[in-house]
């Protein structure tokens, strides 16, 4: 089963990748971060099909994916 790690002091709450998710995994959550930005959350894991569309997406960086036990680092900054 795939496992979305998202870094919640690097998200900045633009609700990219929730909006991008087909299967409707991530939602936002009702913490704020230190930034005071309101970040995404891993709400329906088990949904989830490894697609790693929110990790393309995120234009911060702030989401990891192991799919596997395999990590898939997208960009080399």
């Amino acid at each position: 089963m795939p496992k979305i790690v998202i870094n919640s002091e690097a998200c900045k709450g633009c609700e990219l990748c929730v909006n991008s998710c087909p299967q409707r995994v991530l939602g936002m959550g009702r913490e704020i971060n230190s930034k005071g930005y309101f970040f995404a959350k891993v709400l329906y894991p088990m949904q989830c099909i490894g697609c790693r569309v929110c990790c393309i997406t995120c234009p911060d960086m702030a989401i990891e994916m192991f799919v596997d036990g395999t990590y898939y680092k997208y960009f080399p900054y």
